[in-house]
């Protein structure tokens, strides 16, 4: 079977989320099932200064936004991928620097929809072969609003191939004018209600939801979630009436990147055996990053973690307005790494200067602390106020550092509360708030600290914690179902 997979992004050349970790891992995981696929990604500056073995497929004449644009399609490798990269090489839309959707500036690219309508088009062609290189897709699997329009691209072709397209985050639409419709030269009968305008504008997500044959999302709860009003974006009543297509398969973890056992981030390795003294060497090497001496005091004190984009969807604000109050009644000590709003920044900032000898921060995003991190905390924060999937929380419970989280998403699917009951008969894995508030995740934290008080059952939950398979195998097997079939198991 052979399978395109279309994304805007990919770890390790290029990722801003959760969506780059994805289309690295699954198509690995589908190519060690035998599938044969191939990764598109656009040209991006950084992207193209990483591979090797660059050759020239092609190029494609591709309708742009009132111009043509002649499009290079690269064949090319990368020390990182097992499998071929293909690449829309398209200068003038994708050789800028830094964030590949944003300006330096912090405001969308102002040519968005013309980018990723060209990269789709490019995609759509490519998927029927029209560069009659003797490779077609049977499945085109296209990832977020960026490659909405491939689907709604192949629905016109005659014998087109199945096509899946996976919501990793429904919060982003892909949102653009009438006017910008038009310019794109997109087909007049996409107009409609039932096509992809949406409200006076049109929406890259809604094509992909509309016209595709299989709809997935990142986990079973998200899935069911979406269809309503309080998560979906205006959406759910597109998502209701295509619900007979639409399933949640959940993220799997790359263990060949995460994994507490082989880690190269790590200063020392350990297992669900044999936690000690791995993990508390890594919270000794963690807390030397950002402290000159690492006392007995501080090593022995809990520490939680927080690796996030500083946005109040993962409900970094709810972090900030408890920690006062913790720093006041208990000895917890914090390291909080991500970046993201600058009002979030900067209270992180501030929070740091004030109580430079309990709370670390790291502004930015470093692949290198991010793993320390999952190592050396005792306890995880993620009380997100929706998550699709979320992997931090599994990369957590893999590497035994205990999650707090809301009851939402991806975390509801994989982390279980310890319960007394849940305690009792060892699933308990980590700590899910009541509610979404600075008081649930308060309750939900203290709770952490009392535990992490009884190292007997502390041990236990870190035992239970890091046996979960989290592997891509099993999700990879539903994807082939849904390839194959268009249901899941």
């Amino acid at each position: 079977m052979n399978v395109l997979f279309t994304a805007s992004e990919s770890y390790p050349l290029l990722k801003t989320g959760g969506l780059g970790d994805v289309v690295y891992s699954l198509p690995h995981a589908l190519n060690r099932l035998g599938l044969d696929v191939r990764v598109l990604l656009p040209g991006y500056r950084d992207i193209l200064s990483q591979l090797d073995d660059i050759q020239i497929t092609g190029w494609l004449s591709v309708q742009g936004a009132g111009r043509m644009h002649d499009v290079r399609i690269l064949s090319a490798t990368h020390p990182g991928f097992e499998l071929r990269l293909w690449i829309v090489d398209c200068a003038e839309l994708f050789d800028r620097p830094g964030n590949p959707y944003l300006h330096p500036d912090g405001y969308d690219w102002p040519d968005n929809a013309e980018r990723y309508a060209v990269f789709s088009r490019a995609a759509a062609m490519l998927a029927m072969d029209v560069l009659e290189s003797g490779w077609r897709a049977d499945v085109v699997h296209s990832h977020d609003w960026q490659t909405g329009l491939v689907p709604a691209l192949l629905s016109v072709e005659t014998h087109p191939p199945r096509t899946v397209f996976t919501i990793h985050n429904l919060a982003y639409g892909g949102h653009f004018s009438h006017d910008e419709f038009m310019a794109l030269k997109l087909p007049g009968h996409w107009w409609s209600g039932e096509g992809i305008e949406f409200y006076g504008g049109f929406s890259m997500l809604k094509a992909g939801l509309v016209y595709s044959d299989v709809i997935t999302t990142v986990s079973p709860t998200y899935a069911s979630e979406i269809t309503t009003p309080a998560f979906g974006y205006g959406m759910e009543g597109i998502l209701q009436a295509n619900s007979h297509k639409l399933h949640g398969i959940l993220n799997g973890v790359d263990t060949s990147v995460w994994n507490p056992s082989s880690d190269p981030f790590l200063t020392a390795h350990y297992s669900a055996r044999r936690r000690n003294p791995g993990k508390r060497k890594n919270k000794a090497a963690l807390l030397s990053h950002f402290c000159a001496t690492v006392t007995d005091r501080l090593l022995s004190a809990p520490l939680l973690g927080m690796v996030s984009r500083l946005v109040e969807q993962k409900g970094v604000d709810l972090v900030l307005e408890i920690i006062p109050e913790l720093l006041t009644r208990t000895n917890a000590n914090f390291v909080l790494l991500g970046a993201g709003h600058h009002h979030l920044e900067n209270r992180i900032t501030d929070l740091s200067r004030q109580h430079a000898q309990r709370v670390f921060s790291h502004i930015g995003y470093s692949e290198e602390v991010a793993h320390q991190l999952e190592a050396g905390a005792d306890i995880f924060l993620m009380p997100s106020r929706f998550e699709p999937c979320g992997l931090n929380q599994m990369y957590s419970l893999l590497y035994g550092t205990l999650p707090v989280v809301n009851d939402t998403g991806g975390l509801a699917d994989t982390v279980v509360d310890a319960t007394p009951a849940n305690i009792a008969n060892r699933t308990a894995t980590g700590f899910v708030m009541k509610a979404p508030t600075a008081q649930g995740l308060l309750e939900a934290v203290d709770r952490a600290l009392d535990l992490h008080a009884n190292t007997r059952l502390w041990n236990q939950l870190q035992r239970t914690a890091m046996e979960q398979d989290f592997g891509w195998e099993k999700s990879a097997l539903e994807y082939i179902l849904l390839y194959k079939n268009g249901h899941a198991a």
